[in-house]
């Protein structure tokens, strides 16, 4: 919706890291865009803020930031950078629906926000779903345009046309009533589940803070501008096969570990659809070296201390 309301066009430049699902690309490269990637962060695996601005070309519309984990990439600089560019700022606020910069939620800061609330992330619709927060207000009418399968039904609905007509090319993208009704039952209760997914957070970096003090892993940073919601927490090992090491050690203790993003400018449509700007120093290792612990709302105190006590123990072999 939001590449939509952007009216992205053939030969567009959409500036975003390779770190990220396929969907944060795949929705500008639909419509004919030229995806740029470019390197993340070594401490929140989020987009580089400070290798944003060489990327920009006169084709570039936009800067799509993704808050990987529910923690926030640094808003205030790629605000300026979008403000002296005058690009628009996308925030796939995906993994970050409670989660805050500098105490604004993640999602309301840059033109538009999106919410995923597909059954893996911390609230979810019971399936696919999703939300997205249109914060430029210039945007709201072609949206709501969009968001109506092209239509002008929303007006129609609010008494102000007698009847409702095709306006533009778009799609279906509400959810069922079935998946509104399991989605407002977490909504209701979104503070406890958060809370609840922090202390089993925090219950992991307490757990495992004697190998990051000893840098045999690295722990999750979390600056001290950020809240975050817990939606992931990940680990990253020394190098690639001590991941894979570790990964089989896990696997073997039928504990669920797993990695995440293959980086998308590796991919076959991300090597189509984009390139990568300047050097990849951190894209490709964070992605080889990482490795995710079980993190859900039925974890008990039990299951967590076998998965702390089984890192533990692999590297006090």
């Amino acid at each position: 919706m939001a590449a939509l309301a952007m009216n992205i066009q053939p030969g567009d430049e959409v500036i975003l890291p390779s770190f990220t699902f396929v969907t944060s690309a795949s929705a500008f490269a639909l419509r004919g865009a030229r995806l740029v990637f470019v390197d993340i962060r070594l401490d929140t695996f989020n987009l580089d803020e400070r290798l944003i601005e060489d990327a920009i070309t006169p084709r570039t519309k936009a800067i799509v930031v993704v808050h990987y984990a529910g923690v926030s990439a640094e808003m205030d600089v790629i605000l300026d950078i979008c403000n002296r560019h005058n690009l628009l700022l996308i925030e796939d606020a995906a993994q970050a629906l409670m989660s805050t910069y500098k105490g604004r939620p993640l999602g309301s800061i840059g033109h538009f926000g999106c919410i995923s609330f597909h059954h893996t992330k911390n609230i979810h619709a019971g399936g696919e779903g999703g939300a997205l927060l249109v914060n430029d207000k210039s945007f709201y009418d072609v949206c709501e345009v969009i968001q109506e399968k092209g239509t002008d039904r929303s007006k129609f609905l609010r008494g102000e046309i007698d009847k409702y007509t095709w306006q533009r090319l778009s799609s279906s993208y509400v959810m069922s009533e079935v998946q509104a009704i399991v989605l407002l039952a977490q909504l209701e209760n979104a503070f406890q589940i958060t809370n609840k997914r922090r202390d089993k957070w925090e219950r992991y970096h307490n757990g495992l803070s004697d190998l990051t003090r000893r840098g045999v892993i690295k722990a999750p940073v979390i600056p001290a501008h950020v809240e975050h919601n817990a939606h992931i927490y990940h680990i990253t090992l020394r190098s690639e096969s001590e991941q894979q090491a570790l990964f089989n050690y896990m696997r073997g203790l039928n504990i669920e570990v797993t990695s995440h993003f293959v980086p998308l400018h590796s991919s076959p449509a991300g090597c189509l659809y984009g390139r990568f700007h300047g050097e990849d120093i951190n894209t490709t290792v964070v992605s080889k070296r990482l490795l995710r612990l079980p993190l859900y709302s039925r974890l008990t105190d039990t299951e967590q201390s076998y998965i702390i006590d089984a890192v533990n123990s692999f590297f006090g072999r």
